[in-house]
């Protein structure tokens, strides 16, 4: 999940230094979503966590 968060970010990186603003700020939007995703997927498998046998 983190991985592809990290890919558009580059991406973002990319493409905002090659002046495409517009698919820069999609990447950009793209990665922050994925990271959030992540977040919440982690924090929930936290709470949840193992159950005793």
């Amino acid at each position: 999940m983190f991985r592809w968060g990290i890919i558009f970010l580059i991406i973002a990186l990319i493409a905002g230094a090659m002046g495409f603003s517009g698919m820069a700020g999609t990447a950009a939007w793209a990665a922050k979503l994925v990271f959030i995703v992540g977040i919440i997927l982690f924090i929930i498998s936290l709470v949840t966590g193992r159950k005793a046998p």
